[in-house]
């Protein structure tokens, strides 16, 4: 089975654009965001600096706001992350991506994650929470008990990449979603990393992922509108 993409609209739909580049001036954000109004994605996840020029740039559109929480690292203290879920919440965000502490995790220290993650969600309330596991720096094994914290605390999805260790090939990710369908099948998935064109992100949503986030969405959904849209032949007359 290939997942079933009717026209560019789906697509851009099933899409978190994403433009987390640390050296970004404000004029370049402002040309993202107009490229995110022009193809209506499902959101678009800035820095929390950006925040406020998003929610102003995306106002008369159904663009979600996305920003990060303890990225990339994820080793803040509890406390910086709750008070950083709360001043987003402050500014608008609508969906809200945390980076699990690695290192609780190597040490299963999952009573921690749990406290943290549960915090946060009860800061976020009925906003998106997404859990970024960094499935390429775990062994399987952790990646599941990750996939489990995150479901048992509330959060709404997992994520499986901050960007900077991502999975290199189509079936790391398809392993990463049936291990967390496997072990926490009432969460939701995001792919992160390396989606760059059409076929990639069809065979990631083949494999089951319940949406993508790439900083490549324009130019996927770019190309797959020109495919479909310039797809022209001239039919001969049926005689009979």
């Amino acid at each position: 089975m290939v997942y079933n993409i009717k026209n560019s609209k789906q697509l851009a739909s099933l899409i978190n654009y994403t433009n987390l580049n640390n050296l970004i001036s404000e004029s370049e954000m402002k040309e993202f965001l107009e490229k995110a109004k022009e193809l209506n994605f499902h959101s678009v996840v800035v820095s929390p600096c950006y925040v406020p020029l998003a929610k102003e740039e995306l106002k008369d559109t159904d663009i979600k706001v996305g920003s990060v929480i303890g990225f990339p690292l994820g080793f803040e203290d509890t406390e910086s992350k709750v008070a950083a879920a709360k001043s987003l919440l402050e500014k608008g965000v609508d969906e809200f991506e945390v980076v699990i502490n690695l290192s609780y995790l190597k040490d299963e220290k999952y009573g921690l994650l749990e406290d943290e993650i549960r915090q946060i969600k009860e800061v976020v309330g009925d906003k998106i929470l997404k859990v970024i596991i960094e499935t390429k720096a775990l062994e399987d094994y952790q990646k599941a008990n990750a996939a489990k914290v995150a479901e048992n605390s509330g959060a709404d999805y997992v994520k499986t990449s901050t960007g900077f260790v991502t999975p290199n090939h189509i079936f790391e990710n398809v392993n990463d979603i049936n291990i967390i369908q496997k072990h926490a099948p009432k969460i939701k998935i995001e792919i992160f990393g390396g989606i760059n064109e059409y076929k990639f992100a069809n065979q990631i949503l083949t494999a089951g992922s319940d949406i993508i986030g790439s900083d490549q969405g324009y130019e996927i959904v770019k190309a797959y509108k020109e495919l479909r849209e310039n797809t022209q032949i001239k039919p001969k007359p049926i005689t009979l």
